[in-house]
């Protein structure tokens, strides 16, 4: 993406977009470019399927309901309230 300094100063949400997207900024100043910037962090790449958290509680809980998995788990806990 190209912006000037006055797209810098007007439009900074579109610019900012363009760097969450990944994209490098080139500035320019009366038609030339000064400098670029360029985001910092990158998109996560890996896949976290392969991570060993991934499913590591699939097969503890037989029921499809999520309230009655978190009653049991907070059970003891939270009886008080």
């Amino acid at each position: 993406m190209k912006a000037s300094i006055l797209d810098m100063r007007k439009h900074m949400s579109k610019v900012l977009a363009a760097l969450d997207n990944n994209e490098t900024v080139k500035l320019t100043y009366r038609g030339k470019e000064k400098a670029k910037i360029i985001p910092t962090t990158t998109r996560r790449t890996t896949d976290l399927t392969s991570s060993e958290a991934f499913g590591l509680w699939a097969d503890k809980f037989d029921d499809d309901d999520v309230e009655k998995v978190v009653r049991e788990i907070r059970k003891g806990r939270l009886d008080a309230f």
